[in-house]
């Protein structure tokens, strides 16, 4: 790996200061940071909530084995599939990784999409109770329609922006009411203390059609590279009974497919599909932060051209802070 004094500008040198590489899933992100890592002698912490999981790594686009040759990787294949893992966790892990990488003289590169975990290294979270594991259980199989009605009639503010169709929020706006016996929407916030200096913040997009035929390529790949078989062997691991895990896209569709609800090539099309919804989600929720640098890549544009463009922003910024 290259030296970091030789090759960041000034601001980084003094503090190694975090850089976060955000945006909607296929944007191409992993290649920009690696590349980027490479030359201003960084390390990359992964901000996927779906990584952390042993064994999920056709359908999660996890780094290769050479890829972690090339630069070192940080919370990825932490978790057992029997595991849980949330946001909370991963701001903790994260300002660990942050100040054990810049103990070392390198730069920590967040890079990934999980906008909730970037909230929660930068912010901090709400102070949640821990799960109640016999009363979310009981939550669980209670009807929908019942615990909807519990929050329209104790948390009237949660009830109207809550995902209706979302069994696991719902089931935790409820489980918070009654371990706390406070609404969702007054559960004080708790701010984390950031460990480390304000991060450099970039957000990548690209227009909707060169975004749509990436991630309608990536998919192909991912079936291509035997997506079928990794959830099947997967299943026998435990796969059915991690409900954060089941939902992610592609496994969840691949395990109905296995089940017989339909048929590979729909299978396939389904997935491009709330992939593509997914990605939407993803631009939308970054766009509701702030602080964050935009940068629009082009497909005519070559890999080295964006790191530049993010190079020049986080120049910029460094910049800013020493004035």
């Amino acid at each position: 790996m290259a030296n970091a004094s030789n090759l960041l500008p000034p601001s980084c040198i003094l503090h190694f200061r975090p850089v976060c590489i955000a945006g909607p899933t296929a944007v191409g992100k992993s290649e920009i940071a690696l590349r980027l890592a490479e030359q201003q002698g960084g390390e990359i912490i992964s901000v996927d909530s779906m990584q952390v999981y042993r064994g999920l790594d056709i359908g999660t686009a996890k780094p290769t084995a050479a890829d972690r040759v090339r630069v070192p990787h940080h919370l990825i294949d932490i978790c057992d599939l029997t595991e849980s893992f949330d946001a909370a966790q991963f701001a903790r892990l994260a300002h660990r990784a942050v100040a054990e990488i810049q103990s070392r003289g390198h730069v920590p590169m967040l890079c990934g999409g999980t906008g909730l975990y970037f909230k929660a290294f930068r912010e901090g979270l709400d102070e949640m109770p821990s799960a109640d594991i016999e009363l979310r259980a009981e939550l669980e199989a209670t009807p929908l329609e019942k615990l909807l009605e519990e929050l329209r009639e104790r948390d009237p503010a949660t009830y109207r922006r809550i995902d209706k169709r979302n069994p696991r929020r719902v089931v935790r706006a409820v489980e918070v009411l009654r371990l706390t016996g406070k609404p969702l929407s007054e559960v004080r916030s708790r701010k984390s203390e950031i460990r480390c200096q304000k991060p450099a913040f970039v957000c990548l997009t690209r227009q909707p059609d060169d975004l749509r035929r990436r991630i309608d390529g990536r998919v192909d790949e991912m079936f291509a590279r035997g997506l079928v078989d990794e959830a099947r062997e997967l299943l026998k691991r435990g796969l059915g009974q991690n409900k954060t895990a089941t939902q992610a896209i592609g496994y969840r569709q691949v395990v109905e497919h296995l089940r017989g609800e339909r048929s590979l090539e729909e299978t396939i099309e389904l997935v491009k599909s709330r992939t593509r919804q997914f990605a939407k989600r993803q631009l939308t929720w970054f766009r509701a932060q702030k602080g964050l640098d935009w940068i629009s890549l082009k497909p005519e544009e070559s890999v080295e051209k964006h790191v530049q463009k993010i190079g020049d922003v986080i120049q910029h910024r460094g910049a800013e802070t020493q004035r």
